[in-house]
């Protein structure tokens, strides 16, 4: 015999908010040490615009598609996504779900383009060759794609949460790698966009632990959500950490242009980028794991 609604024991409220604060913590603290490391150093400088430099000798095909991508996030994109996301969560009866996702989604935004437009400089530390001298840290472009899937997972019903970081998960990592392939961005840019992005989500996830709109879900078991989505992106995440990290500390870092070391910084850096993407989406997936909005649905 099964046990009737009325009698079923509810899910029990989240009441700690530890873990995400935690998280906010170390995300803003890992945006500064990558913009020390990587744009305040010569040896930073040094490896990133060889990166950009090996990127001209991709697969113009690659650079197409990758210059496609790239040019479909605009402003109306953007507005278009967000009032989906928005409406999702209206939809639900949720505001302050439609709010959340709407802070983290144009909270990203905002602070990445107030931060390289206005706060970051990027001094010449090193001789650059080629039109790569502009300040790019972080990318906006990263910080739209991560934050996108970051509001998606807060405001899907729980069953519904695989389906929507297997949409927003890849698209978002592919982004992060194409900045790169289409020489808009360097590594760091991407790789603080994501943590802007991850530390916005878990700060916003704070005040909803706070306004006791969480609980932790007990029942439902969803083993496919790990084999055809979750295991694949933390495959992918180790191999391209591993290779990229590998060629980046056991590979000669050129000190002036040179077509086999700036292909291999590339090659380092275009692995690190796609890893480093898609570990902040599971980081956040993990945060949220068994974690769901109160009420039906």
């Amino acid at each position: 015999m099964g046990v009737s609604a009325s009698t079923q024991t509810p899910n029990p409220a989240v009441t700690s908010s530890v873990r995400w604060a935690v998280l906010t913590a170390v995300a803003f603290a890992g945006f500064w040490l990558t913009y020390a490391a990587f744009v305040l150093t010569a040896p930073g400088q040094r490896i990133e615009n060889a990166a950009l430099r090996g990127a001209d000798q991709e697969d113009a095909a690659l650079v197409v598609e990758s210059d496609a991508a790239l040019n479909a996030i605009t402003v109306s994109s953007l507005g278009a996504v967000s009032l989906f996301v928005v409406l999702f969560a209206l939809v639900r009866k949720r505001v302050d779900l439609a709010v959340a996702a709407a802070v983290v989604i144009v909270g990203s935004s905002v602070i990445t383009q107030v931060l390289k437009r206005f706060v970051l400089p990027r001094p010449e530390l090193a001789e650059v060759t080629g039109p790569y001298a502009s300040n790019s840290f972080p990318s906006g472009h990263t910080a739209i794609a991560m934050s996108v899937l970051f509001a998606l997972l807060i405001v899907v019903p729980f069953a519904w949460r695989g389906l929507a970081m297997f949409l927003g998960a890849f698209y978002a990592i592919a982004i992060g790698a194409h900045t790169l392939t289409s020489k808009w961005h360097r590594f760091s840019d991407t790789l603080g966009a994501d943590l802007v992005a991850l530390g916005v989500a878990c700060a916003v996830t704070v005040v909803l632990v706070k306004r006791g709109s969480l609980v932790r879900v007990r029942s439902g078991r969803y083993p496919l959500r790990v084999v055809f989505v979750v295991a694949p992106i933390a495959v992918g995440a180790a191999i391209s950490l591993s290779l990229g990290a590998l060629i980046l500390v056991m590979g000669e870092h050129p000190t002036h242009p040179d077509e086999v070391l700036d292909y291999n910084m590339y090659l380092a850096l275009h692995g690190l980028a796609a890893g480093a993407s898609a570990l902040t989406a599971l980081v956040f997936w993990w945060s949220w794991r068994r974690i769901a909005a109160v009420g039906p649905g």
